[in-house]
């Protein structure tokens, strides 16, 4: 639905209103529209190409706060095995055969 020449007069009004009052919330409103603006172009462009026959394997690369959390798990696994390792040989804890 189309704004009415009022309605946009308006708008713009107030957009000028709170560019002059608040000039920095202006310029993160402005780099946030941009930031929405690039990840919806990019979303076309990959489903433009996957609908084009282009359908190459995208690898995305994991967050690195994933890849941190899969580290802490890794370590934490080793140092359970060690520390059973290390119990299970002592003398005091072999059984009496």
């Amino acid at each position: 639905m189309a704004w009415s020449q009022d309605e946009e007069r308006m708008l713009l009004q107030i957009e000028r209103h709170l560019i002059d009052e608040d000039p920095r919330l202006a310029a993160r409103l402005e780099s946030f529209n941009e930031r929405v603006h690039r990840r919806e172009n990019g979303r076309r462009r990959r489903r433009t190409d996957a609908e084009g026959g282009e359908r190459r394997r995208s690898r995305r690369r994991p967050r690195r706060s994933t890849v941190i959390i899969m580290i802490s798990w890794l370590l934490i696994a080793t140092l359970i095995a060690t520390l059973l390792v290390m119990v299970l040989r002592h003398d005091a804890a072999a059984l009496p055969l």
